[in-house]
């Protein structure tokens, strides 16, 4: 039940028939009108721009369009009072109720929020994606996060999703992770060791080394790297993918898909995605401007095999084979892209941190390329986490050797806190991460809100006695909800269909968690206000009937609250402690 889409659906019946009538013209284009909450709650329950949207194209005064309606919308039952404010906005109020009303419904439907908006379309939603080179840090949790919440969201509003992770390993990086493994390996028969700049040396790979000396003895020892570079790479890659696999189940991250990147290489898949490229005349030999600013000692132009992204709105063309016959970085994730576009996904979306930042352009422009435009690309940008604690930057993680690791946080506040948290700013803002402020006990903090306000339902729920299963509530005489107070906390309930969908359409799964943050300050404002006036206490002793509408109510939130939770992967508190 999405109540702003219904009052919508009114609003559009209400325009039809004055065109019947006369009153407006034919063929008027109706997409941008929309039915919201308004600004301002002390101008009514919703408010719509259909008169200033259609008064142009209609070429009439908007107030003389918004009076109109105004008349046709008051036959509806619904609608008590429809009013024009300022130069032709239509501000509405419903009848006390329909929010009586959708407390029942809430309390009926245990899809209650959920959308079909997506319609089946099939959805990649790529994230995480860290070479595979040690543990997760904590730049890598935010994005975990987002990902993961931005795939229930999706999920939640009718999309099929499926959550993919790009491990990177079929690069340099995984040949330094070899050789530090090797080092490792030496330590573990007792050698002593220098650690070349550049290698990894955390001692998350000491158990590596001793688990390769556990499966080949001393058979590599003193041996050049031609015999042992490609088994000690996969062995330490696969390692280094259970780690992080073990990292994301820490937070509650499951992905449907691993897909290697030297699947890419010795296949013909790079070749192919190129090819394709060719075929649309959009592979040339050229060679590119210097690039802007200080100019490199060492540049010097080279005729290069490029891809004219240009075409598909880069700001310049892209390199995809070096002047030696080489692939560039960008031609792989070409050919990863276009394997997903020929795996038949509707859409898709990257989540990348805050330095892949200029990889946007061009990696849009190859999908717009491959799939002729019909595959969007979405690409969400992470922004930096910095970590305090104690009021002082949080120091580096010895075990990973140079970064705070994502089992370092999750360690600290446990993964609901971390999800929640990571859900606080929108993806592409800086996020402060402070250990002692996300596990406070305040309405400063919003993970706490939001859970002391479902647990809070419950500590009602155990003092109350009689039958407040949700059936029973349901057939509650929720007339007896009359109170502003009572009305403010259904309105909010009745948001949440219509921000899932806003939330699920904009790609931002941090709107969930701001709507529970301010569903939670509602519930408990009604809380506190009931402190002072003894009816608008939940439990009215010796009135079963008020009692049961007043727990009917804060059901209703709980359960939506316990809905949004868990599209943010976050378990709902039963108790606080």
């Amino acid at each position: 039940m999405n109540l702003f889409a219904e009052i919508r659906a009114t609003v559009l019946q209400a325009i039809d028939a004055l065109v019947r009538e006369g009153f407006l013209p034919d063929g008027l284009e109706t997409s941008a009108v929309t039915v919201e909450p308004p600004r301002d709650a002390a101008h009514g329950d919703m408010a719509t721009n259909a008169a200033m949207v259609l008064a142009k194209p209609a070429k009439m005064n908007p107030r003389a369009i918004a009076d109109a309606l105004a008349a046709k919308l008051t036959d509806d039952p619904r609608i008590s009072v429809a009013e024009v404010a300022g130069p032709g906005f239509l501000n509405m109020r419903l009848d006390p109720s329909i929010w009586q009303g959708l407390v029942k419904s809430v309390l009926t439907n245990p899809d209650f929020g959920k959308s079909d908006l997506g319609a089946g379309q099939k959805m990649l939603v790529e994230y995480v994606s860290a070479n595979p080179t040690g543990p997760l840090h904590v730049g890598h949790t935010r994005g975990a996060v987002f990902g993961d919440a931005l795939a229930s969201l999706l999920d939640y509003a009718g999309y099929d999703v499926t959550r993919e992770y790009y491990i990177n390993d079929g690069g340099a990086q995984v040949d330094v992770l070899a050789r530090s493994v090797y080092l490792r390996y030496e330590e573990a028969h007792d050698l002593s060791v220098d650690w070349p700049e550049g290698s990894y040396p955390g001692d998350y790979l000491i158990e590596v080394g001793e688990a390769l000396k556990d499966k080949v003895g001393d058979a590599y020892l003193g041996k050049g790297e031609q015999f042992w570079l490609d088994d000690v790479r996969e062995f330490a890659t696969n390692a280094m993918m259970d780690l992080i696999r073990s990292d994301l189940a820490s937070l509650g991250i499951a992905m449907d898909e691993f897909y290697s990147e030297k699947s890419l290489y010795g296949t013909g898949k790079i070749e192919a995605a190129i090819s394709e490229l060719d075929a649309k005349g959009l592979i040339y030999r050229g060679t590119l401007e210097p690039p802007k600013g200080k100019m490199p000692e060492d540049w010097e132009p080279r005729e290069q095999t490029l891809f004219k992204s240009t075409a598909h709105g880069d700001d310049v063309d892209r390199p995809v084979k070096k002047s030696d016959g080489a692939w560039t970085y960008f031609a792989p994730d070409i050919a990863y892209h276009y394997d997903k576009v020929q795996r038949g996904f509707d859409a898709l979306i990257d989540v990348f941190g805050a330095d892949h930042g200029g990889y946007v352009k061009r990696m849009k422009a190859a999908v717009s390329a491959l799939s002729d435009g019909r595959v969007p690309l979405d690409i969400k940008l992470t922004q930096l986490v910095k970590l305090y604690k104690n009021g002082e930057p949080f120091k580096m993680s010895k075990r990973a050797g140079t970064f705070v690791t994502l089992r370092d946080v999750v360690d600290q506040v446990g993964p609901d806190v971390t999800r929640f948290h990571m859900l606080t700013r929108k993806n592409d803002a800086p996020l402060d991460f402070d250990f002692d402020k996300v596990t406070e006990q305040s309405k400063d903090n919003p993970v706490f809100y939001v859970q002391y306000a479902h647990a809070r339902v419950n500590s009602v729920l155990r003092k109350a006695e009689g039958d407040f299963a949700d059936a029973a509530l349901a057939s509650a005489d929720l007339t007896k909800l009359s109170h502003e107070a009572e009305i403010t906390v259904a309105k909010k309930l009745a948001e949440w269909p219509r921000l899932v969908e806003i939330a699920a359409k904009g790609h931002e799964p941090h709107r969930i968690a701001f709507y529970l943050y301010d569903l939670a300050s509602d519930f408990h404002a009604l809380w506190n206000r009931g402190n002072d006036d003894p009816a608008l206490r939940f439990i009215q002793e010796g009135d079963i009937d008020t009692t049961s509408a007043k727990i009917a109510l804060i059901r209703a939130v709980q359960l939506v609250i316990a809905s949004g939770l868990g599209i943010l992967g976050v378990k709902p508190a039963e108790e606080m402690r």
